[in-house]
């Protein structure tokens, strides 16, 4: 059992944290604090990168195997603070749980990863094997995966943690995201004479309704491999008395295993080639949506908006490892895989590093009105966590 003042160190670190707003881009505050932390727990090196991730480590005595928890800093907008009834940067106690915006997602599991990597080196009087490094990241919100390639380069690991809620499961893989754009080019023309232009909408409304039939697959563990449309935006807009020259549609698109950019665009681009052959007037393209963000560092972090999926074979001797120190401190982890994307995409999905998703509180708390973590469950997640350094520090 973790002792008070490791309970109350771990339920203090969660509040500072909190406390801290820290949106996508503006995570100084809490990188702040992170490293406050680690400089007071005795780290061996703290280091910041150019997107502003902090990379905390301690080293054990002998040589080993790299094991890097990492917790994403960034949190969700709270569009409405009088909807809540604790406030969202408040970091309240009430009724055994901590409430504010990132308290599931997922600064309550940094907290906890920050602390069980220092109790685990105290205790052992860092007479272990391998290094022990905690990452506080940036973007994950908006870019899963894309700021954590400059921690993989800096640290390379051997084994990752991601402190995603899983109410302290195991999992073992993700399916990942795709944002696909489609665009029709028309012609305008004033609307009280349309034959004189091309209507680029009419061209997407019959891309949309081709693009309905197409089945992405399913995967036997991760389940469906979808393709939903989000929005529809024309040009010009808003489009008084003109044929609008311009459409572009976007899908959401959840990947399985060993999709890649070239297979997942590769069924739609047939489709298009096959309307416009039947179609001259029709013009389209298809591509993946781009994202570009400033850090709060000041530099730009820009990329395709496409995170693969991952999957370990529940087996693997890293998964049983770990299954079987939880189970060794008395907690019933059940294995199975997130239902969301994490920067697990680019650890397992891109780089195929051994990556396991452990973490405390419920995944559906994350982004909702007074978001909270149980007491309980930040402790628990602290024993998981220093039990799992020493399944696979060995």
């Amino acid at each position: 059992m973790l002792s008070e003042n490791r309970k109350n160190e771990v339920v203090s670190l969660c509040q500072t944290l909190i406390r801290e707003k820290s949106l996508s881009g503006e995570e100084s505050g809490v990188a702040g604090r992170l490293k406050d932390y680690f400089i007071s727990r005795g780290f061996d090196s703290i280091q910041t990168d150019e997107y502003g991730n902090v990379i905390g480590c301690i080293k054990g005595l002998r040589p080993g195997k790299k094991l890097l928890f990492d917790g994403h800093m960034d949190v969700v907008p709270v569009p409405d603070p009088s909807a809540w009834k604790h406030p969202p940067f408040g970091a309240e106690i009430s009724g055994e749980r901590i409430y504010g915006r990132g308290a599931s997602d997922m600064k309550g599991a940094l907290a906890a990863c920050a602390c069980a990597a220092a109790a685990f080196a105290e205790d052992r009087k860092k007479d272990f094997a391998g290094e022990i490094y905690v990452v506080g990241s940036v973007h994950e919100e908006c870019f899963e995966g894309v700021a954590s390639r400059l921690v993989s380069g800096a640290v390379k690991p051997d084994y990752v943690i991601i402190g995603e809620s899983s109410r302290l499961n195991l999992k073992i893989g993700q399916r990942g995201r795709a944002e696909i754009v489609v665009e029709t080019f028309g012609k305008p023309a004033h609307s009280s004479n349309p034959r004189e232009g091309i209507n680029a909408v009419y061209g997407m409304t019959e891309i949309i309704a081709a693009i309905r039939n197409l089945e992405p697959g399913v995967h036997p563990r991760l389940g469906e491999g979808i393709l939903e449309l989000t929005d529809v935006v024309s040009s010009p807009y808003p489009g008084a008395s003109v044929v609008p020259e311009y459409c572009r549609a976007t899908y959401d698109r959840r990947l399985l295993i060993g999709e890649t950019r070239e297979s997942v665009l590769a069924p739609i681009q047939a489709l298009l080639d096959e309307l416009m052959a039947h179609n001259p007037l029709l013009k389209a393209s298809v591509s993946f949506a781009r994202g570009r963000e400033r850090c709060y560092t000041g530099a730009a972090i820009e990329d395709e908006r496409f995170f693969p999926a991952w999957l370990f074979d529940e087996n693997e001797d890293f998964v049983q490892s770990a299954y079987k120190a939880l189970r060794a401190i008395g907690q019933t982890p059940e294995i199975s895989h997130y239902a969301f994307c994490t920067n697990g995409s680019h650890y397992a999905g891109e780089k195929g590093i051994k990556t396991l998703g452990l973490g405390p509180s419920l995944e559906n708390i994350a982004h909702t009105i007074d978001e909270y973590i149980e007491l309980s469950q930040l402790a628990a997640a602290v024993e998981a966590y220093i039990a799992v350094a020493g399944a696979l520090l060995i």
